[in-house]
């Protein structure tokens, strides 16, 4: 396989509880996964993000690691997932695995011999502080409250930067390093294709010093790692950098500094909150604001770093729920204007498990039909806080973390053929109308939109990853930029709306080459587009 093949590979997030169920438990596992296979090669897909199918607890959904080297039983045995690895490689998908490297479970081996002593070799690969009077050292908080747990057995405080049952690894413990190294190259062996590494701009904190994200030693750890793991293989890697800038992801992903093949930046995921706030703080979504953010995030990563192109995932609401139009008559229009105006970008895109047949959020009326722990925290926190109930739960609605997690919508049969039983998390009502039957039947449908995108960024690489400049439309729902070498262009414009826009554009258009259109009506170079029209041109020449 080439060098830096992901540069020109198109990524699917398979949440494994919600993808598909084999054993008829209600819970995803491998082996479902392994029975939809053909299905994700038939979209074109290269590679599979596969979230946590360690041995957890579930606190956090199996993001709370309780042995890095088990298979959880839920999701079946490391024969299992040797299986997967295999026939995944037999249709040319490589598997990523999510690894969680900032801290682990409190019931893995490490932390449970951690709390029998101060002396206890494992002590030292966790974070501690002295107690003073029973007070935490500092004020550095957790997703709720304190980040300092209390152990009145030690008289001491290990540090968690999110749920107290999820303690933070210690960084600077270099046997604890070595262990770390020597599981991740257990994996690599296996023949897995590279790693999400869940939060890793944490691992690098000084926790002393109130410093979570982006600490001194940040990026010197992770060249570290780099060297003694996956540096060694022709793999890709990808960090969860949710306080990352474009300055900041070159430092990453520049190839020269051997750190990661690139990561998550959360900048424009961030728009539709109100400043300074929290994400559950709505606002509106600037469509504007977003086309500056993309832009900023092509032309200053440009020959110096690499971009991952995504709208959702499993800690996202569904994208056509959030920013475009989940009614019957916008879902798909809007979901192939989203999927057009991110695929003719320069990066690696990444499709999260039902994002190509536009499944959509899923509302709740009580707090009792939540699982995420993130969710539920928040509202007994805001509840005690006087807000309204109904605005809670609209902010839940709107943005909390179950909305990704709702099982796969397959087929028309009971339960959309996620499961035979009953599920771990409510089917959405509308798989009836929603699911890759229905959608492989139509060929209009968003998922050959999809497909057809694959397909079209594979033909069209080295424009794609060309230079990037925004257009002017005059119009600010109407968002529009140009994808160009030396000897042809691809242009595209999207109307970010349900109304129709008027738009101009210095091109004439008319003599171009449509590549893809989600309405069946012409292209002019000046006119009007109808509600969420999207569309990408190729014009040959060097004449915009």
């Amino acid at each position: 396989m080439e060098k830096n093949w992901w540069k020109n590979a198109v990524i699917y997030q398979i949440y494994p509880r919600s993808f598909q169920d084999s054993n008829g438990d209600g819970i995803g596992d491998l082996n479902g996964i392994i029975q939809k296979l053909d299905y994700l090669q038939y979209l074109g897909i290269d590679a599979i993000w596969l979230s946590p199918v360690y041995q957890s607890p579930n606190v956090d959904n199996g993001y709370d690691i309780s042995d890095y080297q088990t298979i959880d039983p839920e999701y079946g045995t490391m024969e299992d997932m040797d299986r997967l690895i295999d026939e995944a490689n037999k249709r040319s998908i490589k598997i990523i695995m999510d690894l969680v490297i900032n801290h682990t479970s409190s019931q893995h081996f490490w932390f449970q011999e951690a709390l029998k002593g101060k002396d206890n070799p494992y002590h030292e690969y966790y974070i501690w502080r002295t107690s003073n009077n029973s007070e935490p050292p500092n004020s550095l908080k957790a997703d709720s409250g304190s980040a300092w747990e209390y152990v009145s057995e030690l008289d001491e405080y290990y540090l968690h930067l999110h749920s107290k049952e999820q303690p933070d690894l210690n960084w600077k413990n270099p046997e604890m390093k070595q262990a770390i190294w020597e599981m991740i190259n257990y994996w690599l062996e296996k023949g897995i294709g590279g790693f999400r590494l869940d939060v890793i701009d944490l691992i690098g904190k000084e926790p002393d010093e109130l410093i979570t994200k982006n600490g001194p030693e940040l990026h010197p750890l992770i060249h570290e790692l780099n060297q003694q793991t996956f540096g060694n293989y022709n793999v890709v890697t990808v960090g969860e950098t949710w306080g990352a800038t474009p300055e900041i992801a070159k430092l990453y992903s520049k190839p020269e500094r051997n750190e990661l093949s690139m990561v998550f930046q959360f900048e424009h995921i961030n728009l539709d909150k109100q400043a300074g706030k929290r994400k559950w703080d709505l606002k509106e979504l600037d469509p504007q604001e977003l086309h500056q953010v993309f832009s900023k995030w092509q032309t200053e990563l440009q020959g110096d770093g690499w971009n991952s192109l995504f709208w959702n995932n499993h800690d996202l609401p569904r994208i056509i729920s959030r920013w475009g139009d989940d009614s019957k008559q916008y879902r798909e229009l809007s979901g192939k204007m989203l999927a057009i105006y991110l695929y003719f970008m320069s990066g690696t895109p990444y499709i999260y498990q039902g994002e190509e047949i536009g499944m959509t959020n899923y509302e709740i009326s009580d707090i009792s039909e939540v699982n995420d722990i993130e969710s539920r925290q928040m509202y007994y926190d805001r509840l005690d806080k006087g807000y309204p109930k109904e605005e809670v739960l609209q902010s839940i609605n709107t943005k909390g973390r179950d909305n990704a997690r709702h099982p796969m919508q397959w087929d028309l049969s009971k339960n959309a053929g996620f499961t035979t039983a009953t599920p771990w998390l409510a089917v959405h009502p509308n798989y009836k109308s929603i699911n890759v039957e229905t959608s492989l039947a139509n060929q209009d449908s968003l998922f050959f939109t999809y497909k057809e995108l694959i397909e079209l960024r594979k033909n069209n690489y080295d424009i794609i990853n060309g230079e990037y400049q925004t257009l002017n439309t005059g119009n600010p729902d109407v968002l529009a930029y140009i994808r160009y070498n030396v000897n042809e262009q691809i242009i595209v414009v999207v109307n970010f709306s349900k109304q129709s826009q008027q738009y101009s554009l210095q091109t004439n258009l008319n003599h171009s080459k449509c590549l893809i259109h989600n309405y069946n009506t012409g292209i002019g170079g000046s006119k009007e587009l109808q509600a969420y029209e999207a569309f990408a041109v190729k014009v040959s020449g060097n004449n915009w």
